[in-house]
Order: structure tokens, then C-alpha cells, then sequence
């Protein structure tokens, strides 16, 4: 279990309640006009927010990784420059069902981080809580 500053137990949570398919999500910020014709502008706001929601879940997500790679330079910077790069790459996208489906792609493998942080977290707790054996007693004979 994580803890904050203050010593309250976090639990892992979801990290969005937001639309489960990228069909859901299109709909949801795309606004149609007559003859089916869409109209892109309606849900950019909404976009917008959804992306500097997973920006800033994806900043705290990164404070876990706290060990370093083989040139000595925390994991946390490597991801958080990263991100910062694959966000700016796509700064500039109206295309409505692109921008859903980088949101989409986005949680998911904010997700699959956490997960696969959890379930390393739970083994090494419980590797730590194992007692130790000792393979080779001394003997006294």
C-alpha cells in the first residue's frame, strides 16, 4: 500500500472514469452536424482537459520510478522527458479520432506501468517478509 505526505494509505485506483472504447470517446467529443457532417471544435475543451489530465497522472505516476538506468539517470526523468516529447509531437492535432485514440493508448499504458509496478512492489514485499535460510550450516562435528 502507497502512502502520501501526510501518512493516509493510498490505494491504486483507476485513473480515469471516462469512456471504455475509442468508439466512446469519439462520440464523446465529437459533435455532429446535419447529414452526419462533424464539427471538431465542440469538443476540444473537453479533449484538452483529458490530455492535461493524463499529462499530469503520467507526472505522478513517473515519482514511483525512482532507481536509475545503466548511465546512472533516474527512470523518472527518462519517462517524464519522454513524455514531454510524445506530447508536443502532438501538439498540434484537430484530427478529433487521432487525438482520442493517443488519449486511449495513453491511459492504457499509464495503466499497464502501474500494474506492473504493483505486482513488483507485492513480490519484493513479499521477498523482504520471507525468512532467510541458510543453505550451508555450520557444522560442529
Amino acid at each position: 500500500m502507497l502512502r502520501c505526505r501526510a501518512g493516509r494509505r493510498l490505494g491504486l485506483r483507476m485513473l480515469h472514469n471516462g469512456p471504455e472504447t475509442l468508439e466512446e470517446l469519439v462520440e464523446r467529443h465529437v459533435v455532429k452536424g446535419k447529414k452526419g457532417e462533424r464539427l471538431p471544435s465542440a469538443g476540444l475543451t473537453t479533449s484538452r482537459r483529458e490530455a492535461l489530465a493524463l499529462y499530469r497522472e503520467i507526472l505522478r505516476t513517473t515519482r514511483l520510478f525512482t532507481w536509475t538506468n545503466e548511465q546512472g539517470v533516474p527512470w523518472r526523468d527518462l519517462l517524464r522527458e519522454s513524455t514531454r516529447l510524445e506530447y508536443e509531437q502532438a501538439r498540434y492535432e484537430t484530427d478529433p479520432e487521432v487525438v482520442a485514440r493517443l488519449l486511449v493508448v495513453g491511459r492504457d499504458a499509464v495503466q499497464a506501468a502501474i500494474d506492473k509496478f504493483a505486482v513488483k512492489a507485492e513480490e519484493l514485499v513479499k521477498k523482504e517478509s520471507m525468512p532467510v535460510v541458510n543453505a550451508r550450516p555450520d557444522r560442529w562435528d
